[in-house]
This record gives structure tokens, sequence and C-alpha cells, in this order.
């Protein structure tokens, strides 16, 4: 399945800056009516690390109202979190009608990092099917919008952006042996992935695979899938699209120039410092 992902999609960056105001400008009235109908939505991000998860997180919130969204980055369980049942701690971030919820991570790590890293038995991951899929549909027969995004990369880019980051003395403690072992491990985090993303898409939680090789395209679809899944929801009730503010065609084109001159002066130094890329 994942192989056959057409991973040199891309997208123009002047494209994608002239889009982006209008893109968030949208997401922001469609929040504003989720919250206005009661109507909650869950938002999760997996994907490879370096893949650009952290990135398009950061493009998606940027513009929504702070009071309507809560980020959720999901560590390994703590101690105390393993004396209850596994699905708890995430139980406890549900978003309340109206808000949204973004998990940088999710409870499909049970199904991808503690499989393959043999941290739970074989009988508790295969179960853990049964129970995600169980959750989600009591959510969504709640009138919950459920939005799942994998971010998808090749080995060899994730290799690339690892190399990169750790170029980078500002960013070089994102990527550490751990990250590195799961690299070599591609290979059966691919057959995890290719069997969650199997056994998981269902019409009221689907799954959006994201060609992450172009993060201005990657960028661009989360926000399009974001905004259709909420625009699907609300129906009539969805608020009418309104062509580009001024302001917000000021905002772009203030890119464009930031961007051109940040372009001049790499021309002229010769060199750019590396970019760091979310996981």
């Amino acid at each position: 399945m994942l192989e056959k992902v057409n991973l040199n999609l891309k997208l123009n960056k002047a494209k994608y800056k002239k889009v982006l105001p209008d893109l968030q400008r949208r997401l922001y009235d469609l929040q504003k009516t989720c919250w206005d109908n009661k109507i909650a939505s869950i938002i999760v991000f997996e994907g490879w690390q370096a893949a650009g998860k952290g990135s398009a997180v950061n493009t998606l919130t940027g513009r929504l109202d702070p009071r309507g969204f809560k980020l959720h980055p999901i560590q390994p369980p703590r101690t105390y979190e393993k004396y209850h049942p596994w699905l708890w701690r995430f139980w406890l971030r549900l978003p309340s009608y109206g808000e949204v919820a973004i998990f940088d991570h999710s409870w499909y790590g049970r199904v991808l990092d503690e499989r393959v890293e043999g941290l739970v038995e074989e009988q508790e991951w295969r179960k853990a099917y049964r129970d995600i899929l169980e959750l989600e549909h009591m959510l969504a027969d709640d009138g919950v919008v459920i939005i799942k995004f994998w971010f998808h990369i090749s080995k060899k880019e994730q290799k690339k952006r690892f190399r990169q980051i750790e170029q980078d003395p500002l960013e070089n403690w994102r990527i550490t042996p751990e990250d590195w072992e799961r690299h070599q491990k591609y290979g059966e985090y691919l057959v995890a992935a290719e069997e969650m993303l199997e056994l998981t898409d269902s019409e009221y939680g689907p799954w959006t695979i994201v060609e992450a090789t172009s993060r201005w395209y990657s960028r661009k679809k989360v926000l399009d899938t974001v905004i259709k899944a909420l625009e699907d929801r609300l129906g009539k009730a969805s608020p009418p699209r309104v062509a580009a503010a001024p302001l917000d065609q000021r905002e772009a084109d203030l890119r464009a120039a930031m961007d051109a001159a940040e372009a001049a002066m790499v021309g002229k130094t010769g060199s750019k410092k590396p970019s760091g890329r979310g996981k």
C-alpha cells in the first residue's frame, strides 16, 4: 500500500504562500461555526519521524482561536498511567463539545512503536485494534469529527532529514540514538503501519495519507482535508466562503517579499543554514 504512494508530489512554495492566508481564514471560520454548533473534532497526526508533522501542526493552528483547541503531544505512558486501562489517558484528553483536540501521536502508538519495539505482548496490540475501533465508533456516534493523517516519506528521505537536523546546532537535540535505531527498523514499521491503516480505516474515522516529501504540498493537503471534513460535517450550517480579505493578500505579499529577501541573502553569502523539520 504505502510503497505505491507517489512521494514525488510537490507544490511550488510561492503558490503555497499565496493560498495559505485564505485557507487559514477559512479554517478559522469553520472552527468558530463548529464551536457555535457544539461540534467537536479530533485530528490525529501519525507518521515517520522527521516527516514534518510538527510543522504541519504549527501551520494548522497558526490562525485558530487558541481558546477553541488543545494540542496533545503524546509521550510513552507514565508509571501511574500503566495502572489504568490503556486508553484511559487518551480518554482524559478528548475534546468538549465545540472544541478541537489535536494529537501529535496518539493511541495508535500501541500498534506501531509499542508493537515494533516489543513493549507489549502480541495479544495486547492485536486486541488494541478492537479497542481503537470501538472508541472511534463511539465518538463518531456522538457527533465528533475524526480526521487522521499518516505522514509518509521514504527511508532515504528520512535519513537525509536526520542528517540535516543533526548539522543544525540549534536543532540537533531532536535526533536521538533511539531515532536512528527506529530508522534501521523502517521495514518493520512499514509493515505495522500498513496493517494499521488497513484495519483502522473506516467511514467514521478515515485515514488520509500525506505525501510528505514536499513540505509545502503536505501542509496544504492537511489544511484542505480538515476544511473539507468540517464543511461536510456542518452541511448547511457551514459558513459561506468569502474572497480573501485585503489583509490576507497583504500578508501573503509580505511573506513572499521576506522569502525573496532571504533568497537574495543566501545568494550573496553562498550558504544557508540547514532547516530542521518537525517529527
